[in-house]
């Protein structure tokens, strides 16, 4: 699973890159606020700076990288462990957990708590990205329970 989600932070990162624009104008649409509801009366809070825009989706990037790079280097130094001691093999998740912790922080406060409702990004019918980031954080978020059940269970 936890390779899975590497997999996926990995492409995301990967399409977000080779296909700069597409996701960009997502960023900057929802950092203005231009399909928001009209008479908007939290329209101060909008970001108009392109080097704002770019900044904020740079960031993005590299946290969707990040996070793929820890979980696929988490899946790597658990599947080392994976026939070793219960206790060597929970220190072994410890990278896995950063990264999908690090996703979670991503598509959570980022953009649910500030895109969804700080920019109102809710309020737009061509650039409204809750559902699909719901998805992400509930994969992510399973994924990482899964990963914390006991394993003691296992020890001989």
């Amino acid at each position: 699973m936890v390779a899975a989600v590497a997999l996926f932070a990995l492409l995301v990162a990967l399409n977000n890159i080779t296909d700069y624009d597409s996701n960009f104008q997502f960023v900057k649409h929802v950092l203005t606020m231009d399909t928001t509801f009209e008479g908007n009366k939290l329209m101060w809070r909008a970001i108009e700076a392109p080097w704002v825009h770019h900044l904020a989706y740079w960031l993005i990037i590299a946290a969707e990288a990040l996070t793929g790079g820890l979980c696929a280097w988490g899946s790597v130094l658990m599947a080392r462990t994976i026939n070793l001691s219960s206790a060597e093999f929970q220190r072994s998740k410890t990278l896995a957990t950063i990264g999908l912790v690090l996703g979670i922080c991503l598509w959570f406060p980022g953009f649910m708590a500030v895109g969804a409702e700080w920019f109102l990004m809710w309020q737009s019918s061509s650039w409204n990205g809750q559902e699909a980031a719901f998805r992400f954080i509930v994969i992510l978020f399973a994924t990482l329970l899964f990963l914390h059940q006991s394993e003691d269970h296992l020890e001989s």
